[in-house]
């Protein structure tokens, strides 16, 4: 409280007289006003904006020469040196180029979007996160790393915080932002802040990863008509948007809508469609000068193809390209594993903004399904193509002895018989003996969510140096959970019996169910959380800096609606409520050498507690959660040199982050040699390390002509042993196990990489802008020491142990073992991307073309990966490697080749 009451007091003045700066900034195409650009004197962290005539005035204490630096939505950044002597400078009218560029965002969202694994998670880029930053380093990260899945600092999308008018939208089951529930809106959602890293945020706490805000008012969008389409071979093939936004009018209204529509037979992979439409609605009614109100509504529905990760072997039968999700069905593609997403958004925000208090407070609605389907199957042989027995390793690697020529017939079965058949399953279901009961099913694992946000923001400008921040927010979620079937492929009704164990999976409801009904699981989960920040920044002369504090409140609760025959004391019924309470710090000091060299310190150590994902063991079927689960600690500091020459720009950082008490839930099939479990894998105690240096430069060549260096050195390892736990069924055990579940104590990773995508990336780039609007850019990437994400199982001591003996196998040395563990990194690639655009002036309509060339020499490459865990022990694992073709061996996602994204507006 001293600290800040000492902060509250300054009120030092330095004696210098301010220079009057003044001028008006113009489209130089359009030569129409541009309001709200954002003027900056480099080295003085006060910035102002042009009014709704473009027009600005601006006060700088420095004195010299400075460099002013002006930035606008949709814009070239322009900067340009100026001599302060404390006479007035006019600069008369200040005319800014049009971004084309901004166009890739529209790839760029395409290629979040993306970002999904055969077992329904995000691969998790910061892609989406990254794509307001103007940042050197940033901007080829997500446009250039990001296709390789290349994460900034290896972090997960979890630590950065994304907020529409204020409001923070990461979800709760993984922390990570859905892009999908405003994807296809790029128009509107163009107009973000970003803010990297630790650096101080006035909405919010922040995540370490960086802070996006999304200011969605229609008063800041800029007035007119857009219509735009597109063409890619990425996941969607044709893209249409209009959006028409009012600007404000006399009586202080504003309106924006907008909508789009994507789709695709087929993306890039084989089988993967996409169809989405989304729409945005904004009203905002200015009441006066400092007080306005804005309702928005953002409806996105989103349905898409997924496709499967691939061993080496089915790659080297199939191509990158395969998916073996899908078949033909009466002529026409069909997908098994669809994703189809809809949770509206509705958003009520005031605003208030005066010399004193400026305030932003807002409800958020948000509710909707998030589905997921899949092909079942009950005592009957597994369908997917990819199945180990129907693959030539099955026959390589079995335990009697190599039988190449039913491998042979293998292969050539395989090549001949790779994609679903459907009609075979419709005939399977209709066979006689059944008596109408299906062998085969597609069913949706189901997630229907109801959000309610509300959020709190309040700047104080205490004096001239001192600016004080304090908000939160308060969410409740309720997500019911549940199965249900979408198609009985022929038959008259499903057995809702676990095919396993042979128990029912609801013991209060009828066996047989027909399509609409919900089989395997139900249950809810009731979700609340109150966050709260306050934060103190300060500016003087040559120092600037902030401190930060952040608290918040955590609780959960399972309510289970089936009686699961294998679960009949947990099951059922609310479990008992696990709550958190998380406390966070961080802070930041920047020193100005000069205008034009700065130094920046940032610091932090925060609390948060685990996501929903990883609470409940099995939350599908029991109340079980991890015993005595801590929350994340995580400890970071980095340290930034920053340069803004005329000609050079840039910036060189190093960093240091370690996460602590992680916990982590994986799902899998095991076999131990003796028997087999479908099992949860429960990590405690799990630390990881990364560290590296980020190094982003950029250089103007001439007025044409701008080069850039781009650098990342990363290293991600896990930094402790962590605890392996083993949760089964016992009811489906082949083994007598007692309470299903067996700790194998500890796993050996200290000291191994953690696959969080490229650890290494260099990019070198050069792009031409013409005085006749046409600019044209090349990037050429380099991406290395990409890891597989491990089998934790494999590293643990019971993995040794012979089932037959209890006793360690004989040929089990540490020798062997650590060489058929060891870790390889996957291949290191160079791809070469191209962009370029140019725009015109025709009767008053502004018409512009964008094109983007990714991977232009076609490379293959793996973007990342994990090992199965489907050998249980060291013997089964040594045989199945014997041949160089492991039958589960690790699975890996190829990334896209040449890929080119086309786009055509014109704004009026």
């Amino acid at each position: 409280m001293l600290f800040f009451a000492m902060l509250c007091c300054v009120t030092a003045h330095y004696g210098q007289q301010s220079t009057l700066i003044f001028g008006n900034i113009k489209d130089g195409v359009s030569k129409r006003p541009v309001r709200n650009a954002k003027l900056t004197i480099v080295g003085d962290v006060t910035s102002f904006l042009s009014d709704t005539k473009g027009d600005f005035k601006m006060e700088c204490s420095l004195s010299g020469e400075q460099i002013i630096e002006i930035n606008a939505p949709e814009f070239i950044s322009k900067r340009f040196s100026i001599f302060l002597n404390e006479q007035p400078i006019e600069l008369a009218d200040i005319f800014l180029e049009k971004d084309i560029a901004l166009e890739r965002t529209d790839n760029l969202i395409a290629l979040t979007d993306s970002e999904i694994s055969e077992n329904d998670e995000s691969i998790s880029g910061s892609s989406g996160l990254l794509q307001s930053t103007k940042d050197i380093f940033l901007n080829r990260a997500a446009f250039d790393f990001g296709q390789a899945f290349f994460r900034v600092r290896g972090y997960d999308s979890q630590n950065g915080e994304v907020l529409i008018n204020g409001i923070p939208m990461n979800k709760f089951f993984d922390g990570r932002p859905q892009w999908s529930n405003w994807g296809g809106l790029n128009d509107v959602i163009r107009n973000q802040i970003f803010t990297n890293g630790l650096t101080a945020n006035k909405n919010t706490f922040g995540g370490i990863l960086g802070t996006t805000n999304i200011d969605a008012k229609p008063s800041g969008l800029r007035p007119g008509t857009r219509l735009s389409s597109s063409a890619s071979n990425r996941t969607y093939r044709g893209r249409l948007m209009a959006t028409h936004s009012s600007g404000l009018n006399e009586k202080g209204l504003a309106y924006t809508v907008s909508l789009s529509r994507r789709w695709a037979g087929e993306g890039y992979i084989e089988g993967t469609l996409y169809d989405a439409y989304s729409a945005f609605g904004g009203l905002e009614y200015q009441l006066n000068n400092q007080n306005s109100v804005a309702l928005t509504a953002i409806l996105a529905k989103n349905r898409r193809g997924r496709s499967a990760a691939l061993t080496k072997e089915v790659f080297d039968l199939k191509g990158n390209q395969y998916n073996p999700y899908w078949g033909s069905q009466d002529g026409k593609t069909r997908n098994a594993r669809e994703r189809k997403i809809f949770e509206p958004i509705f958003l009520l925000n005031y605003f208030l903004q005066s010399d004193k208090l400026n305030l932003t407070a807002g409800v958020a609605y948000q509710f909707g399904t998030n589905a997921r389907s899949r092909l079942g199957y009950f005592n009957a042989p597994n369908p997917d193509p990819t199945y180990y027995r129907y693959v030539p390793s099955f026959h390589i690697n079995s335990s009697i002895g190599a039988d190449f020529r039913n491998a042979d017939f293998a292969k050539k079965g395989f090549l001949d018989n790779s994609q679903l058949k459907w009609q075979e399953l419709y005939n399977a279901n209709s066979n006689m003996i059944n008596n109408g009961k299906a062998a085969y099913i597609v069913y949706d694992d189901v997630a229907n969510d109801t959000q309610i946000t509300a959020s709190t923001i309040i700047e104080v400008p205490v004096n001239e140096y001192i600016n004080i921040d304090v908000g939160g927010n308060f969410k409740t979620l309720n997500s019911d959970n549940f199965a249900e079937i979408s198609d009985l492929l022929g038959a008259s009704f499903h057995a809702d019996v676990d095919s396993f164990s042979n128990t029912r999976n609801n013991l209060n409801g009828t066996e047989a169910k027909i399509v609409g009904e919900k089989i395997n699981y139900h249950y809810q989960l009731g979700v609340a959380e109150l966050k709260g920040f306050g934060q103190a920044k300060w500016n003087f002369k040559r120092w600037k800096g902030f401190v930060s504090g952040s608290f918040s409140s955590f609780g959960v609760q399972r309510d289970g609606l089936f009686l699961n025959e294998r679960f009949l004391e947990n099951s059922l019924g609310t479990s008992e409520k696990i709550s958190f309470s998380s406390l966070g710090l961080k802070t930041g000091l920047t020193h100005f050498v000069s205008g034009r060299h700065w130094l920046t310190a940032n610091g932090a150590m925060i609390n948060r507690p685990p996501t929903l994902q990883n609470i409940f063991i099995n939350p599908r079927e029991n109340n079980n959660s991890v015993p005595n689960i801590l929350n994340e600690t995580i400890t970071t500091l980095d340290l930034n040199y920053f340069i803004r020459l005329p000609d050079l720009t840039g910036r060189i950082s190093t960093f240091y982050t370690r996460f602590q008490n992680t916990t982590d839930i994986n799902f899998f099939f095991v076999d131990s040699g003796i028997g087999s479990d479908f099992v949860q894998e429960v990590i405690t105690g799990l630390d990881k390390l990364h560290k590296g240096i980020e190094i982003g430069l950029e250089y103007q060549v001439s007025s044409n002509v701008k080069l850039s260096v781009v650098g990342n050195l990363g290293h991600y390892v896990y930094a402790s042993d962590p605890s392996i736990n083993i949760n089964f069924d016992a009811a489906d055990s082949e083994i007598s196990r007692s309470e299903g579940n067996i700790d194998l104590g500890i796993a050996k990773l200290k000291g191994l990489r953690l696959a969080q995508g490229p650890q290494t990336a260099f990019a070198l780039g050069g792009e031409y802008r013409s005085p006749k609007y046409w600019w044209i850019g090349a990037t050429t990437n380099y991406l290395a020491n990409n890891y597989l994400n491990i089998s934790a199982i494999t590293r643990t001591q019971s993995f040794l142990l012979d089932p037959d003996t209890g006793e360690r196998f004989p040929d089990a040395t540490d020798e062997n073992i650590a060489q058929i563990l060891k870790e390889h990194p996957l291949d290191n690639f160079y791809l070469l991307n191209l962009v370029g655009g140019k725009s015109w002036i025709v009767n008053k309509k502004y018409i512009s073309a964008f094109a983007s060339v990714n991977n232009l020499f076609d490379q293959v490459f793996r973007t990342g990966g994990y090992e199965q865990s489907r050998n249980g022990n060291y013997g089964q694992f040594y045989q199945d490697n014997l041949s160089g073709t492991p039958s589960f061996g690790p699975k890996y996602w190829y990334g896209y080749g040449r890929t080119y994204f086309l786009n055509l507006a014109i704004s009026f």
